[in-house]
């Protein structure tokens, strides 16, 4: 084995616990069943402890420790789980990735600052741990066990009423720092310890014993309705260091046999069926797989049996219902990982493809050979269906990035000194993993400012009547071909009267120019604005606002904003779902082609209007509309029969009068380059298959130009954009 690639395995896994951990801390408190939380969240610890031993980093195992135990009193139910214990976990995972990320840099020793930062951690975690419990702790004294209860430990066994558990610790689990009462502690907490007995028949005499070294074993019997994986999982953490043998009651075999009678589904090999049931476990199952492979000819029933972990009756039972059913393949899920270079690369091929496979169309079509027409147009549908299978991959879900979040409210709203819940929407919805990765930073930036500008104290709260704790919602949802992302709270909402007199005051605007609502409050989006009284260490320098303007708008996307004073307020960002490849429309205006994303265009209809009108009758409702000839400058005479594209954009509709319609075509976005980022109404180029460049339309900018009244707006210079791209 590779150590370096097991050592960066190690800190991929190590991050994936640590961010599951955490996602945990913070949902525990809320949770109906907390139980199940903090015991994933003591399998996170102990899964990163145990893989630091492997690697002899000794200083994240110490420091792991102390956090395990205060988890294993906790799941215990010897601490009860409140807030400030669920901050010092959370600033414990702060260090434990910290010291992650020293070793993923590639210095496996201990730093001293950062050892000396985790102390104050460590003092805080030592007073949570009470002193260990003695053995006359426990549930039931040792060896004063009365004959009755001795015999059905050791005699009778599986024929009582009880669970018999017989576990033999092996030679290193205190030296591994795991504490073999403990775990019958917890064992106690699924039901009654009826009756227990200390093996010690490997402690050797006094002289030659090792005090780190453990040499018991204990006989169990349990009272409790539990099922059998349950028990097991108590032992969970030490599985590879005992041995573990669970005996079921003798009044469950019946209940054992029902179970498998009433199976359904595909279920056909013996173990799986008896695992299913709950008369066998994983573990007992590889044991008695690995028997097998000393005895292949010997079946696994058979194996089961003399074991003595399955009985009998339990056996035949499966075996007849392995009888009754039909013999049938069970689907695997599979999956892989592929490196997003790679994956980048497959949609770079795609895109040439479908750029080459216009230019074949175009060939057939001029050609006029039926039969060449024919193939070209099934391998164009080819072509899609390739296209829409390598998009696929590269969609994500956005759950993940709402996810980091729940930190950044948690840690802010204790900073400001406030009470705010975050509630998410929509995680499952999916889009371009290159959307996701940049989408992340300015997220962070609206949900930073709702917190400190938005949501108003608890006292501020209870004056104006609202509960004490402010709420923050994250949605996303698709619409049009989009994908819609809202960051809305209930706070005091924005002072459009504040925004408008700072927004004289820095000569934006005139004093009296007449704005609506959303251009008012559009302006905290202009570079450096900021009404903020104070400078704080979360805002009031007017960085920010522009920045997430910048950035979304970079990924063709657009971001608005509504408010209501003493309501909250409502950040809206719509972004593409790909930035790689869509389905367009073409369109002609003179020579000039352009390209139309498809999931924007509501229909097409034939021009009319009144002369000098830039609105038109849309069945009964007035649409407004703007001659794309007008709107960069195109001096070609328009023909007599113009068409009308109505485009829709956020819950709006406007016109686009055009010469032509060419129809449907694979758009393959290529970038305009810098010098044209300041080309309004234009989002990218595409090639067409007589290799000329056709531009993108930004429909989002081009219906808000329409509606805002389009005819005070300068005609925009295509010949250039469009001679330089090509």
């Amino acid at each position: 084995m590779n150590l370096d690639d097991a050592l960066q395995t190690f800190v991929l896994e190590s991050c994936e616990l640590l961010e599951d951990m955490e996602n945990a801390l913070l949902a525990v408190e809320q949770a109906e069943d907390k139980s199940e939380m903090v015991n994933a969240i003591f399998r996170a610890a102990h899964t990163i402890k145990g893989s630091s031993g492997l690697f002899g980093l000794d200083h994240v195992v110490a420091f792991t420790h102390g956090v395990e135990s205060v988890l294993d009193r906790l799941r215990s139910g010897k601490l009860e789980i409140n807030d400030q214990l669920v901050v010092l976990l959370l600033s414990c995972c702060d260090q434990i990735r910290a010291l992650v990320e020293r070793i993923a840099q590639g210095q496996k020793e201990a730093d001293q600052a950062l050892q000396q930062q985790g102390e104050p951690l460590l003092a805080q975690l030592r007073t949570f741990l009470a002193p260990a419990a003695s053995q006359a702790d426990l549930p039931v004294a040792v060896k004063q066990q009365d004959e009755a209860t001795l015999q059905r430990i050791h005699g009778e066994g599986v024929h009582s009423e009880h669970w018999h558990i017989s576990l033999r610790f092996g030679p290193d689990v205190l030296r591994n720092g795991l504490d073999p009462l403990s775990f019958i502690r917890y064992l106690g907490t699924l039901g009654q310890i009826a009756a227990i007995e200390t093996h010690a028949d490997s402690l050797p005499p006094l002289a030659q014993m090792d005090p780190e070294l453990c040499y018991l074993g204990f006989e169990i019997a349990l009272q409790s309705d539990a099922s059998k994986t349950t028990i097991e999982n108590v032992f969970e953490f030490v599985q590879g260091e005992c041995q573990l043998r669970i005996l079921p009651p003798h009044s469950l075999i019946t209940e054992y046999v029902n179970l498998l009678q009433q199976q359904q589904g595909d279920v056909q090999r013996l173990g799986e069926m008896l695992l299913s049931c709950g008369t066998l476990t994983a573990q007992e199952l590889d044991a008695a797989l690995n028997a097998q492979s000393d005895s292949p000819n010997k079946p696994i029933g058979t194996i089961l049996v003399e074991q003595g972990t399955v009985q009998p009756a339990v056996v035949e039972a499966a075996l007849t219902k392995q009888k009754q059913v039909k013999e049938t393949g069970a689907a695997e899920s599979r999956s892989i990982r592929v490196d997003a270079d790679k994956l980048d690369q497959l949609i770079n091929l795609v895109g040439e493809l479908i750029i080459a496979g216009a230019s074949v169309n175009l060939i057939a079509h001029k050609a006029r050979i039926v039969e060449l027409q024919e193939s070209t147009s099934k391998l164009s549908m080819l072509v899609e269906e390739v296209r829409d299978s390598a998009l696929q991959l590269r969609m994500v879900k956005i759950g993940a990035t709402f996810g980091r979040f729940q930190r950044v409210v948690h840690d802010v709203s204790r900073e400001l000194g406030k009470n705010v819940a975050l509630y998410i929407n929509g995680e499952d919805t999916e889009l371009d993993k290159t959307v996701v990765e940049k989408i992340g930073d300015p997220l962070m930036h609206l949900v930073r400012n709702s917190l400190d500008h938005g949501i108003e104290s608890a006292e501020l709260r209870a004056q104006r009547g609202k509960p004490a704790q402010g709420t923050l919602v994250l949605n996303a949802f698709h619409d049009s071909g989009s994908i819609v992302i809202t960051v809305q709270d209930d706070g005091g909402g924005l002072k459009r009267e504040r925004i408008l007199a700072k927004a004289i005051e820095r000569g934006l605007i005139d004093a009296g120019h007449h704005l609506s609502d959303a251009e008012v409050y559009g302006l905290i989006f202009e570079p450096g604005f900021s009404t903020a009284e104070k400078v704080t260490n979360l805002s009031g320098r007017g960085v920010g606002l522009d920045v997430v303007k910048r950035n979304i708008t970079a990924l063709r996307g657009t971001v608005g904003l509504s408010s209501v004073e003493g309501e909250g307020t409502t950040v809206t960002v719509r972004l593409p779902l790909t930035l790689a490849i869509i389905d367009g429309f073409l369109v002609e205006v003179g020579k000039s082609v352009f390209a139309i994303p498809l999931d924007m265009i509501e229909e097409c209809v034939a021009y009319t209007a009144e002369p000098g009108h830039n609105y038109t009758n849309l069945r009964g409702q007035v649409l407004p509309f703007i001659r794309l000839r007008e709107l960069f400058g195109i001096k070609a005479q328009a023909s007599r029969s113009e068409n009308i594209v109505v485009l829709k954009h956020a819950g709006q509709k406007a016109g686009l009068v055009v010469d032509k319609l060419l129809g449907e075509f694979q758009t393959v976005i290529k970038p305009l380059g810098e010098m044209f980022n300041q080309v309004k109404c234009i989002s990218g180029s595409t090639i067409l298959g007589s290799g000329d460049v056709a531009l993108i339309l930004d429909v989002p900018a081009i219906v808000n130009r329409c509606v805002n009244d389009s005819r005070n707006s300068n005609p925009l210079t295509l010949q250039h954009v469009s001679g330089v791209a090509a």
